[in-house]
């Protein structure tokens, strides 16, 4: 029994040590998240005179501007950060859910959904962190990393599928 379940509990374990360093992360404040001295520290002026396009826009009711540049790739850094963090965290769901027989069928969608949720509950953790807000957009921005983990489990195992039916035929 205890051997049956060994693949779940290790991917539970690891899904759920993901979930605290997100939390961990989040309890921080921005100024102990701030890499914009180190930005400015380690990029060229030249890097930044004629490497960086030329882009405005608003996110969330503020201006994204290059003429800010340690502002402008540092929004690209902590927005990446964002979608990779909610990536890992829906592949270790999925493989958590997959590793148990009972929620093998639903592991996806299942997974996709617990990853969003948790989003969503961090965005609302933030909102209590001084010097930090929750965003309903930043909730959007980790659910593309959602996705596109959640799309690829779906196009692996449609490969695996057609892979199996070419061998058995």
């Amino acid at each position: 029994m205890l051997r049956k379940h060994r693949g779940f509990m290790f991917w539970l374990v690891l899904t759920v040590i993901w979930m605290i360093f997100i939390f961990y992360k989040s309890a921080q404040s921005y100024q102990e998240q701030d890499i914009r001295p180190w930005l400015a520290s380690w990029i060229p002026q030249y890097v930044i005179d004629h490497g960086l396009p030329h882009w405005e826009f608003n996110y969330d009711g503020g201006l994204v501007t290059w003429k800010k540049p340690y502002d402008f790739i540092e929004f690209f850094i902590r927005k990446g950060g964002h979608v990779t963090e909610y990536a890992i965290l829906t592949f270790l769901w999925i493989m958590t859910l997959l590793s148990h027989a009972t929620w093998r069928r639903i592991a996806i969608p299942v997974g996709a959904v617990l990853s969003i949720l948790y989003a969503a509950s961090d965005e609302w953790h933030q909102s209590f962190v001084p010097g930090r807000t929750g965003h309903a957009i930043d909730v959007a921005m980790d659910s593309v990393g959602v996705l596109v983990v959640s799309f690829l489990f779906i196009l692996v195992l449609m490969i695996r599928s057609r892979m199996k039916k070419r061998r058995i035929s």
